[in-house]
C-alpha cells in the first residue's frame, strides 16, 4: 500500500509538472502574440503620424509656392509695363522676381528633404516664422499693395509651429489680396493676448475669399484657392480657430486665434 501510494503521488506530481509547463508555454505564447500586436499598433500609429505630417507639409508647400509665384507674376507684369520707358524700374522688378524664384526653390528643397530624408537634409533651414514678417510685408508692398502692421500686447517667445502658422496666415491672406485686388491696401494686426496669439488681416478691394470662407457658407469667388482652408486645419491642430469672410464695401477679413499655452 505504501508503494502504491508513492507511485500515485509521483504520477500526480509528474502530471502537475507537465500541466504547469504547458500552462507556462501557453502564457509565453500569449505574451509573445500580445507583444506582436502591440508592436503592430505602434507601427500603425507611427504611419498615421507620418501621413498626417506629410499632409501638413503638402499644405505648407502650397502656401510657399502660391505666395512666391503670385509675387513673381505681379513683378513680371510690372517689368513688362515699364521695360521701355523706365528700364531701371524694370530691372528692379526683375531682380525681385529672381529673388522670389530663388526663395521658392530653396523652400521646395527644404520640404522635399523632409518628405525624402534619404535625399539628404544637412542643409535644411527652418520654415518662416513671425520674425520674417517684415520681409514678407516689404515684398507685398513692393508688388503694389501697401501694408500696415500693428503689434499689440507684450511679445513673447512662441513655439515655432505656432509662429510659422501665424506667418502663413498673413502670407496667404496678403497673397490672395494681391492676386485678386486692384489698388487696395491691407492692415495686419498681431496681438499677444494672455492665453492666445490673435492674428487679423483686413484688406480693401474686391471681396475674394478662399476655401475657409466658403466653409463658413460664403459664396466662392472665381479662382479662389484652398490655402486658408488648409490653414484653418493647421490652426485647429493647436486648438484654435480661423474665420475668413467678406467685408462690407469690399475686401475681406481673416481672423485667427491660436492658443499658445
Amino acid at each position: 500500500m505504501v508503494v502504491a501510494g508513492l507511485v500515485i503521488t509521483a504520477l500526480v506530481a509528474a502530471g502537475l509538472a507537465i500541466a504547469l509547463r504547458r500552462a507556462r508555454q501557453r502564457h509565453e505564447t500569449a505574451m509573445g502574440e500580445r507583444g506582436w500586436l502591440l508592436e503592430r499598433e505602434r507601427e500603425s500609429a507611427a504611419r498615421a503620424a507620418v501621413d498626417a505630417e506629410r499632409a501638413r507639409i503638402a499644405r505648407e508647400l502650397h502656401d510657399i509656392v502660391s505666395h512666391n509665384v503670385s509675387v513673381m507674376i505681379v513683378q513680371t507684369a510690372a517689368a513688362r509695363e515699364v521695360l521701355r520707358t523706365l528700364p531701371d524700374e524694370a530691372l528692379t522688378a526683375l531682380a525681385a522676381v529672381e529673388t522670389a524664384g530663388r526663395d521658392t526653390m530653396s523652400e521646395l528643397r527644404t520640404l522635399l528633404g523632409v518628405l525624402n530624408p534619404a535625399a539628404g537634409s544637412d542643409d535644411l533651414t527652418p520654415q518662416p516664422t513671425l520674425d520674417a514678417l517684415g520681409p514678407l510685408v516689404d515684398r507685398i508692398a513692393f508688388a503694389g499693395m501697401p501694408v500696415e502692421v500693428r503689434i499689440s500686447g507684450a511679445a513673447r517667445p512662441l513655439p515655432s509651429g505656432i509662429s510659422a502658422t501665424a506667418y502663413r496666415i498673413v502670407q496667404e491672406a496678403l497673397t490672395n489680396a494681391l492676386r485678386h485686388g486692384s489698388g487696395g491696401k491691407a492692415e495686419v494686426t498681431i496681438r499677444y493676448a494672455e492665453r492666445a496669439l490673435r492674428v487679423e488681416v483686413l484688406t480693401t478691394g474686391p471681396s475674394v475669399l478662399t476655401g475657409a470662407a466658403r466653409a463658413e457658407g460664403n459664396p466662392p469667388a472665381e479662382g479662389a484657392g484652398r490655402g486658408l482652408l488648409g490653414l484653418r486645419e493647421r490652426v485647429a491642430v493647436y486648438g484654435g480657430d480661423l474665420d475668413a469672410r467678406r467685408r462690407l464695401g469690399g475686401g475681406f477679413r481673416v481672423r485667427a486665434r491660436i492658443p499658445h499655452e
